[in-house]
């Protein structure tokens, strides 16, 4: 499975930005979907994921502010920030769970920068 995000860039704080993200290849190996950020010094985090069923989970840093949606029938997973804050500043990474041969193994997608000024 290839991951491939896009829509970062630069907004001011309290704007809106929308990233996304595609898989293709054996996209029937996916069992949940969902995006990651690292920010310069820090760790990567989970922001929110949502599996093939079940309601998603977010980020406490998060919640109310990003809605993450997925499309199927297109095999994208969206991320939806709103009220953006400076402290969201990071590369965002998408993230596909994929089942093969009895394993889970996590494929990563290239990252999109999200810059956030004050």
């Amino acid at each position: 499975v290839q991951l491939q995000a896009s829509g970062g860039g630069l907004v001011q704080a309290a704007e809106s930005l929308r990233i996304s993200c595609v898989a293709s290849g054996n996209v029937a190996m996916i069992y949940d979907m969902g995006w990651y950020r690292q920010a310069p010094g820090n760790q990567r985090e989970l922001v929110a994921a949502v599996a093939n069923s079940g309601p998603p989970n977010y980020a406490d840093s998060v919640k109310g502010r990003f809605t993450i949606s997925r499309d199927n029938a297109k095999n994208t997973v969206s991320l939806e920030m709103n009220s953006l804050k400076p402290e969201d500043t990071a590369v965002y990474y998408c993230k596909a769970g994929i089942v093969a041969l009895g394993h889970k193994y996590d494929n990563w997608g290239q990252g999109t920068e999200v810059t956030v000024s004050s």
